[in-house]
């Protein structure tokens, strides 16, 4: 088992002058201490217009900062979005081979289409185009960080002239890709693309291990094409997080931070109608929580054994890996068993306290973490050795790098 933290950046009203700047700067600090702990990695969101929940807007200049901060930690845009409107593929390429570079190779390139309509209608995006330009633009960026020069493509959504975009990633053929994932079908669809599931849904490991199971199912099947020149086979699943050897403690500090991440995420992809500016999100997560399953007397019951959802009466409340280093370790072995390869760990949400952030990011690299460090080598070299030939066979199926037009050439345009 490998973790990872990660950040949306959420900075619940009412803000106060600085507060954006003490948010991106403890985060930093979050992050460098991770990188002294041994986490593996950092995932950073991309989102437009997301007051309160996310204020993570521009990720690469966040992460540009990370890779001069940090020694080890892998870099991981969770995610990139790819419609052409957020991002013109050879933007893409060209910021995460520079990302790369800073960082001496530690990226990793998370993929997305986004969903909300508040992003989406922010930049123009159909929403019933929004896959397929998902799938346009990611054969594109790989293409683009691969092939010297990059032959030119005209397709659906966009078209490019053969240029030879530079510099490349340093990571040969490209970062590792991965995509995000909110059902089991984009699960599906990640392993038959062969690249990682950012399974951004608080699934039970008993849940998470049916997806898994379907997903390295699909690995070794003829349905894995590559998305892109390499394989990354991998599974990731996120919880809220806080923890503390008093289990009281780690409910009173992380609680109300995870359940206004699931309250606030759910006001702009289920529920809720925002008024730019206006909305008080935090307010309203005050006075509807318990409507929406966000119930805290069913969560911050002492002595249970923890899981993504408790449930009591039909009603759902959010815990997570909310509690104490033997609660939390029992809850880890749990995906564990279930295949699934990293745990992204949410810290950062709602008015969760830095000092206890960093406390929690301590405590767990110390009494829990070491465990399942100490198994991952040999398992990933076993799961490496088993998947060899699947990856060799899916890798055969996908397309080589395209050679440019012979000939081709772009004459200078004198302006004088």
């Amino acid at each position: 088992m490998r973790f990872g933290i990660f950040y949306e950046h959420q900075l619940p009203r009412p803000w106060a002058e600085g507060d954006e700047h003490r948010l991106l700067t403890e985060a930093l600090e979050q992050i460098e201490l991770a990188d002294r702990l041994g986490y593996d990695y950092v995932w950073e969101v991309e989102h437009h217009f997301l007051e309160e929940y996310s204020h993570s807007s521009a990720p690469e200049v966040f992460l540009g900062a990370v890779s001069q901060r940090t020694e080890r930690i892998r870099i991981g845009h969770g995610i990139v979005q790819l419609p052409m409107a957020f991002n013109h593929p050879v933007r893409v390429a060209e910021r995460i081979a520079t990302l790369d570079l800073l960082s001496h190779g530690r990226v990793e390139f998370g993929t997305g289409e986004s969903s909300s309509e508040a992003e989406l209608g922010g930049f123009g995006v159909e929403r019933s185009q929004k896959r397929a330009q998902w799938h346009e633009a990611l054969d594109v960026v790989t293409r683009l960080m691969v092939e010297e020069p990059f032959a030119g493509h005209h397709g659906t959504f966009v078209s490019i002239p053969p240029r030879n975009v530079v510099p490349k990633p340093l990571q040969r053929p490209h970062p590792p890709l991965w995509v995000a994932c909110s059902r089991r079908d984009t699960i599906h669809l990640a392993a038959v693309k062969g690249i990682g599931a950012l399974s951004f849904s608080f699934v039970e490991a008993d849940e998470a291990r049916h997806w898994v199971q379907d997903y390295y199912a699909t690995i070794r099947s003829e349905q894995c094409v590559p998305g892109g020149f390499s394989v990354n086979a991998n599974v990731a699943c996120v919880l809220p997080f806080m923890c503390h050897r008093d289990e009281a403690t780690a409910i009173e500090r992380g609680l109300d931070g995870a359940h206004f991440f699931g309250y606030s995420l759910a006001h702009y992809y289920v529920f809720g109608v925002h008024r730019p500016a206006e909305t008080n999100v935090w307010e309203e997560f005050q006075r509807n929580r318990d409507r929406f399953g966000f119930s805290r007397p069913v969560a911050a019951r002492t002595g249970e054994v923890l899981g993504a959802r408790l449930i009591e009466q039909g009603l759902g409340s959010l815990r997570g890996a909310i509690g104490t280093p033997a609660q939390v370790r029992e809850l880890v072995r749990a995906y564990e068993e279930a295949g699934v390869d990293q745990l992204i760990l949410v810290s950062q949400a709602g008015r969760n306290r830095h000092d206890h952030i960093c406390e929690s990011l301590e405590l767990f690299a110390r009494e829990v973490m070491p465990e399942f460090h100490e198994r991952a080598p040999e398992h990933e070299r076993r799961k490496a050795e088993l998947l060899a030939p699947a990856i060799e066979a899916a890798l055969g199926r996908r397309p080589p790098p395209r050679p440019a037009p012979a000939g081709y050439g772009v004459a200078a345009t004198p302006q004088f």
